[in-house]
């Protein structure tokens, strides 16, 4: 379980996260939404420790943590699927897929078969280089790398951005399927609102920093969400 309080974020000397306070269970698609530029993104990497945060507490899996980079909370469990992907073009599918290693011990540093089985078209194309794949090829081997260092909690920031429809619909049974193992907490960052209301459990509501909304979709009224996230 991830466990915030109080926390805020600056770039600069701009604020962009003010006191966000929320929790994401073990088993649950927790799904933070809201218009461009109300700090989603911000919030993940804050969450990762790509960037600092200025203020407030983060507890993981229990433990309290101070400031802490990103390849440690990596090391800790944090995977992380940035907007944008960020794979290695010149670098082939498997070998994308081996630098999610880095933050494993060497016993462990093989790509386990689910991996494959999640996203077959990785396997079709394992030696093809990654800048050579379609949008929504690349999507899935970055949750496919992200997936290889074992995270108790996936970050996924904007799955669905410039994705196919096809491909959009089988990242959703991913995330169903890692979801319902039980074993993972998923923070879902996502603008596609049916996508992100389907797949949600909890529904976390940013405006200008802000959390505006903060409850369980069984709560909440679809209408009022959407009115929401709307303006």
């Amino acid at each position: 379980m991830l466990d915030i309080q109080s926390l805020s974020l600056h770039y600069g000397n701009s604020q962009i996260l003010y006191d966000i306070s929320m929790q994401a269970q073990l088993g649950e698609v927790t799904c933070v939404m809201g218009t461009n530029g109300v700090g989603k993104t911000s919030l993940l990497r804050a969450i990762s420790g790509t960037h600092p945060r200025s203020g407030g507490n983060l507890t993981f899996d229990g433990q309290c943590l101070g400031q802490v980079g990103a390849h440690k909370m990596a090391q800790l469990g944090v995977g992380y699927v940035p907007q944008g992907r960020d794979i290695f073009p010149l670098l082939t599918v498997r070998e994308n897929l081996q630098t999610g290693f880095a933050c494993l011990p060497r016993s462990e540093h093989f790509i386990p078969d689910d991996i494959f089985e999640l996203f077959p078209v990785l396997n079709e194309m394992a030696h093809r280089r990654g800048g050579d794949l379609s949008g929504g090829q690349q999507q899935q081997l970055a949750i496919a790398r992200a997936l290889i260092t074992k995270p108790k909690l996936l970050l996924l920031d904007e799955p669905t951005e410039g994705i196919q429809p096809n491909i959009i619909q089988h990242i959703g049974k991913v995330i169903s399927l890692l979801r319902d193992r039980g074993d993972m907490t998923i923070i879902l960052v996502e603008q596609y609102f049916d996508f992100a209301y389907e797949l949600a459990d909890q529904i976390v509501v940013l405006k200008r920093g802000q959390v505006i909304e903060n409850e369980s979709k069984k709560q909440c009224k679809r209408e009022a969400i959407l009115a929401s996230v709307s303006v």
